[in-house]
């Protein structure tokens, strides 16, 4: 049968050392002599003794761990980001307890197990359905970094693309192929991240003598809710030219659509552009143009504010935006002012 694993108040009642000195030669950094330390470590291993990590946890102010909330677990996006945020914060010694806010749950039931839980600091991954009141109540007393999402006149540190200069480019792509009847389709209306991305398209566009052709409001940033939108757009602007999906994956069903259902060509009937760049964007069916979010650069930032205490309680909320770039793919080209964009 398989032994029942030894505490460190045996092993270290076995070695003739106290409890503490078990727990010191186990903690990087802690004061202990370096041949007691190789001591203890070499019976632990023949022992096969483990410290336990929640008990550790328990009895100290850090436990190295974070708490990653995140509530759009559909999105291809985040998945994404959070394996490279998880791999970071494990390279300067954090590990990561993630809380996925589902949709149509309990908020206050999930989010009161988050306060419950001893963690070092809270990352919350574009808690789309939480409201600032919500994600500050959730956060009381911890270090928080809010990414994806910019809450303004609140006290938490946000970082995020700048999704104004991402718009703003893809209005500018749209305008230099020739395409002059364009069309937006939104993620979820109330965030800040479609606002910011609807309000300078749009401007850009009539700034650039374009015409927008319509505006379709989306209720999710999904792969249906962009065959719906695209749909939309055909039926009500027949004579939309290019269509900027608020993120890739309405903009992958999008495409679906238009080809399958509306007849149309991509990208020489209707031009399609998304925002993201998540891995399936770049596959040859859909080869699609789109704003890549820098994650590297925001999973450093976030990271660096981790390590360095810059989000603490008490201090003052850091809102950085960093730019991405325009990746232009094949599901845009120069327009064909000769060829109707109606299909037949």
């Amino acid at each position: 049968m398989k032994r029942k694993p030894i505490t460190a108040r045996e092993l270290a009642r076995m070695i003739g050392v106290s409890q503490s000195a078990v727990s010191r030669a186990f903690t990087p950094g802690a004061s202990i002599a370096a041949d007691l330390r190789e001591k203890i470590l070499q019976h632990a291993a023949e022992m096969d003794y483990h410290p336990n990590a929640i008990a550790s946890m328990l009895s100290k102010s850090r436990t190295n761990i974070i708490g990653i909330v995140v509530s759009d677990m559909q999105n291809p996006f985040y998945p994404a980001l959070i394996e490279k945020l998880s791999r970071a914060l494990q390279e300067i010694g954090q590990q990561s307890l993630l809380f996925n806010i589902a949709r149509g749950s309990n908020l206050e039931d999930q989010l009161s197990a988050l306060r419950r839980y001893n963690v070092d600091a809270v990352i919350v991954i574009s808690a789309t359905i939480l409201s600032a009141q919500t994600l500050l109540w959730a956060t009381e007393g911890r270090a928080a970094i809010l990414i994806n999402r910019i809450i303004e006149d609140v006290d938490l540190s946000c970082v995020a693309c700048d999704n104004a200069q991402g718009a703003r480019a893809v209005a500018d792509h749209f305008h230099a192929l020739g395409r002059r009847h364009v069309a937006y389709v939104a993620g979820l209306s109330h965030t800040s991240t479609n606002s910011e991305r609807r309000n300078a398209f749009i401007t850009r566009v009539a700034e650039l003598g374009m015409v927008l052709s319509t505006q379709i409001e989306g209720s999710e940033y999904s792969y249906h809710a962009g065959r719906r939108a695209a749909m939309k757009v055909v039926e009500n602007a027949p004579k939309t030219d290019a269509i900027f999906f608020a993120n890739d994956i309405l903009a992958i069903g999008g495409i679906d659509a238009l080809k399958e259902q509306a007849g149309r060509r991509v990208p020489e009937d209707i031009a399609v552009a998304g925002f993201d760049d998540i891995a399936i964007a770049g596959w040859p069916h859909y080869d699609l143009t789109t704003f890549r979010q820098p994650v590297d650069e925001m999973v450093r930032v976030v990271v660096q504010m981790v390590e360095e205490g810059s989000c603490a309680p008490g201090k003052p909320p850091i809102v950085k935006r960093l730019s991405g770039e325009l990746v232009i793919r094949g599901s845009t080209a120069p327009a064909h002012h000769g060829c109707s964009a109606m299909p037949g």
